[in-house]
């Protein structure tokens, strides 16, 4: 059993500290592995993080991609009052979720086309035209919240 006081790491897995600027027999002396002159080789003569002498950096030269905000986006299906006979009499989400004509949950309908017969209609929005068009026609247009 070993003591913890005992513990020492493997051999050859720590090596001495670098001593610079102690002399030409230490392999770091005259120069104290800074090279010669330059902004590198001065007291305190680093660079910013990202800056390349004054060209513009690669950070500004990419585009931007990451965060968008559609998660919080009210998106709409949108359907013409012109498609709606198709549909049936009675339309809801619900009826053109069956026939594989939506892709978000919330629907709006807009007054392009005519309407021939009565439709009730239940959507979450409806344009001025739109609503006006279907109650012409003799159909109900029912806002749902």
């Amino acid at each position: 059993m070993s003591l913890l006081g005992s513990l020492r790491p493997k051999w050859g897995a720590t090596g001495y500290r670098k001593r610079v600027g102690r002399g030409t027999g230490s392999g770091l002396g005259g120069t104290a592995g800074k090279g010669h002159k330059g902004q590198k080789a001065r007291a305190g003569g680093r660079v910013r993080w990202g800056f390349e002498g004054g060209q513009t950096p690669l950070m500004r030269r990419l585009p931007k991609f990451g965060f968008s905000n559609v998660a919080f986006a009210n998106e709409y299906d949108v359907f013409n009052v012109g498609q709606l006979e198709k549909l049936g009499s009675t339309i809801t989400p619900e009826t053109l979720k069956k026939a594989g004509l939506l892709r978000t949950d919330k629907v709006k309908i807009l007054g392009n086309g005519q309407l021939k017969k009565a439709v009730t209609v239940k959507a979450h929005k409806f344009s001025a035209k739109a609503k006006e068009a279907i109650e012409k026609a003799g159909g109900k247009a029912e806002v749902i919240a």
